[in-house]
């Protein structure tokens, strides 16, 4: 059996608030809400995450699992400080985009699903972002979006992040 774990109060006044938008019998609908805010806290879905929503949310373990590892945008396993996540859906594939993820990979020495040795960076791929006109685009940490990542555009972003990181 997983333990739950001890979220902060601003996490768990945040899932209240999501939990209040529904009827009582249907709180189970916060699901996908509570997993984010969980998230941003403990920085990914763990087990004990996904054991403490499911408490809150009176809901099995396995169901909020299932969601969990259903949808793309929850982290079930522990990434970098930035995560990077680079479309590979046909329009950024014919714009340059297959070129961006090679220069990716190349220039931190890594694969998708992987992460720099210092913790810094995990790459991963990417559905459609709804960008195609911008494309290739990126998106950092599921909120910030890049588009039209030249080689040039892609070193600038990783400066600016190891800069913001303090990271060499």
């Amino acid at each position: 059996m997983t333990t739950t774990l001890q979220l902060s109060d601003k996490t768990l006044a945040d899932i209240a608030r999501n939990v209040a938008k529904y009827p009582p019998e249907q709180k189970q609908s916060a699901v996908m809400a509570s997993l984010i805010a969980a998230q941003t806290e403990v920085g990914w879905v763990s087990p004990e995450v996904i054991a403490t929503v499911a408490q809150i949310l009176e809901m099995p373990t396995i169901a909020v699992e299932e969601v969990a590892t259903f949808y793309n945008m929850y982290n079930t396993k522990p990434i970098g400080k930035y995560k990077l996540v680079i479309c590979t859906n046909l329009p950024c594939q014919l714009t340059h985009g297959e070129t961006a993820a090679t220069y990716l990979k190349e220039t931190l020495g890594i694969g998708y699903n992987e992460t720099t040795p210092c913790g810094t960076f995990t790459l991963k791929e990417g559905e459609c972002m709804g960008a195609c006109g911008d494309s290739p685009v990126m998106l950092v940490n599921d909120k910030r979006m890049c588009s039209f990542m030249s080689k040039e555009k892609i070193d600038a972003l990783l400066n600016e992040l190891r800069a913001e990181g303090k990271v060499a």
